[in-house]
């Protein structure tokens, strides 16, 4: 992969984990408030869907290793 390509990559991650974070404290936030819990359970699903990203872009950056 190219010096250009990961790099990318490594700010789309790095922007995908601060939405992480934020998807996360609003979560908390919305639990602490005793918020309606299908609207907590559709955040957290939407929480999940940008973790999945983030696993298939970090596996993309760091190169499988045969032991």
């Amino acid at each position: 992969m190219a010096d250009q390509e990961q790099a990318e990559i490594r700010l789309i991650v790095a922007r995908l984990r601060q939405e992480h974070e934020d998807y996360d404290a609003a979560i908390n936030a919305m639990i602490a408030t005793g918020c309606d819990a299908l609207r907590v359970q559709r955040m957290k699903k939407k929480k999940l869907v940008i973790k999945d990203k983030l696993t298939k872009l970090e596996d993309q950056i760091i190169p499988d290793i045969i032991a």
